[in-house]
Formats: structure tokens, sequence, C-alpha cells
């Protein structure tokens, strides 16, 4: 009994420990989203640019590539238009999450997160000591979560008090 107790305690700590990580992984994948959102903001500028030099706007110099008859040119022009795309949806949840308080950023990349950003911010993610509420709370709450869970799942395990036995 004492054992099992034991057990879940390490394990909520455990999970504890981890989900504490949430918050600064989730700042790590913000800093990504910056420095993408930045790079494919500068690639959107050139080819308006060179858009306009042309004498058109980004959507008839992305329709007159695809409609040309050289595949890598069409290439290009769907390229491009899957490029304006997502700058435009990393741009949203950039200005989601700036406007979302610390609590509802993990929610805002929990319902948004790019695969592409968060793998390689995975990748290169560094532990932290959390300083934040929202570090605390998330630790808080997977300890908790880490606990209970092990308690329930040994609850089946558990002894049952004996009764003292009445003449």
């Amino acid at each position: 009994m004492m054992l099992l107790r034991s057990i879940a305690l390490v394990f909520g700590l455990l999970c504890g420990v981890a989900s504490s990580q949430l918050p600064e992984f989730v700042q790590q994948y913000r800093q990504r989203l910056g420095g993408a959102l930045d790079e494919l903001t500068a690639m959107v500028a050139q080819f308006q640019s060179e858009a306009r030099a042309a004498g058109l706007d980004s959507a008839g110099a992305i329709a007159q590539l695809e409609a040309n008859r050289d595949q890598l040119v069409r290439d290009r022009g769907r390229s491009m238009a899957q490029t304006i795309a997502r700058r435009d949806r990393l741009a949203d949840q950039q200005q989601r999450m700036q406007n979302a308080g610390q609590f509802a950023r993990l929610l805002v990349f929990a319902q948004s997160y790019d695969s592409g950003l968060a793998n390689r911010a995975w990748g290169d993610f560094e532990p932290a000591v959390p300083t934040t509420p929202e570090g605390f709370a998330t630790a808080g709450a997977g300890a908790l979560f880490g606990y209970g869970f092990l308690r329930i799942l040994g609850a089946p395990f558990r002894r049952r008090r004996r009764e003292p036995a009445t003449t």
C-alpha cells in the first residue's frame, strides 16, 4: 500500500516536471515562428515586387505562372501560392498568440501549430526551469494528473481494511 502510494507520488512529480516544460517549448516555438514569418514575409515581398514590375498583382502573377506550358514554371507558381498561404497562416497564429494571455497561448499552440516548425523546435528544445505562473500551473496540473492517474490504476489492487470482528 505504501509502495503504491510512493510510486504514484514519484510518477506525479515526474509528470509535473514534464508538463512544466510545455510553456518553455511553446516559447521556443514562438521564437521559431517569428523567424519563419520574417523569412516568408521577405520572400513574398520579393515576389510581389517582381509581379508589380511585370504589371501584375500576386494572384495574377501566380495564375500566369500556373498557366505556363513549362512544368518548372507551373511548379514555381504552385510553390509561391503555398508560400503565401503559409505566411498568412503563420501571421494569423502569431497575432493570436500575441493577443492571448499566458495560459491561452498554450491553447492557441495546440489548435494551430505548424508541424514543421514544431518538429524543428522540438529538435532544438532545451528544458528550462519554470519561473512563470503558467509554468508553475502546468507543473502542478501535471503532478496532480500523474498522481491521480496511478492512484486510480492501482485502486483494484489495494487491500481493503478489515473491520474488527464484533462479538
